[in-house]
């Protein structure tokens, strides 16, 4: 597996799984299958509703919990400092976990820099590894982290080959953010691209796994979900071979600007 260290040391694996959408009794059969193959990541969030079987399938494994990379979301209902704090304990028990590695802000609200306050004392309490955010444009993190003590360590977006996002991304890692992509394959919308299905041929391998090949070589941390373990050993199965570099640039061309969801609210940078 390979690592990215985001700017306080922590290393978080590149390929993770994402627990979206996955109903409890079949995210806890799949988390279980996922860390028997290897996987060391799991994207889980308060308002996906699974993050006690997620926590029970981490406790099964056997895996030493240092070995296991966790993010877990606080939800936009949940507005302000002291709710935020409530919030991530209620994750915490839910998971059974004495901390967590990564918790984000799943998406701003005018209230963000109020719950980003409350992430900043739990990061430094130790409870948490790292913090950051969910779905926020330039100018919401740029409202969110004016005077903050803490600046965000990774910011998770919506990001695949028709939706390239490279002006987040290149403001982000200005500040050392790392960035996390979801949605990463868009199955269905490129899967008989022709220019993808040549790649695919090439290297053997299928259009999702060259996708999944494009968002690490350009320093993305991604997590498909997926309930089927046939995928889930094809998605980690992304690792011996490297796109060349005109390959990287043939599949950020396809950028399309195409949004499944887009956050329309402003963070308000007086709160």
């Amino acid at each position: 597996m390979i690592y990215q260290a985001l700017w306080n040391g922590v290393k978080i694996p590149v390929l993770g799984l994402g627990t979206f959408k996955l109903e409890p009794n079949e995210t806890y059969k799949i988390v279980v299958e996922a860390l028997r193959m290897g996987y060391r990541h799991i994207d889980t969030a308060a308002y996906y509703g699974n993050e006690t079987e997620v926590g029970q399938a981490i406790r099964d494994s056997g895996i030493p919990r240092e070995e296991i990379f966790v993010t877990t979301k606080l939800w936009k209902d949940q507005v302000g400092y002291d709710a935020a704090l409530v919030a991530f304990n209620q994750s915490l028990e839910r998971l059974g976990l004495d901390y967590i590695d990564l918790y984000l802000l799943h998406w701003p609200i005018p209230e963000s820099r109020q719950s980003w306050r409350a992430l900043e004392d739990i990061y430094e309490s130790g409870r948490v590894k790292a913090i950051g955010v969910s779905n926020f444009d330039n100018t919401q993190m740029a409202a969110l982290i004016k005077g903050m003590k803490v600046l965000p360590m990774v910011n998770q977006i919506e990001r695949h080959p028709l939706r390239v996002r490279e002006d987040v991304r290149k403001f982000d890692m200005d500040l050392e953010m790392v960035m996390e992509g979801w949605r990463p394959i868009v199955r269905g919308d490129l899967e008989n691209d022709p220019q993808l299905m040549a790649l695919a041929f090439k290297y053997n391998k299928t259009v999702a796994q060259v996708i999944l090949r494009w968002h690490i070589q350009t320093d993305f941390v991604v997590f498909p979900k997926t309930s089927n373990v046939e995928r889930l050993l094809e998605n980690i199965s992304i690792f011996d071979f490297e796109l060349t570099e005109d390959e990287i640039h043939l599949i950020s061309a396809m950028d399309q600007e195409k949004a499944s969801l887009e956050p329309q609210v402003s963070v308000n940078p007086k709160l």
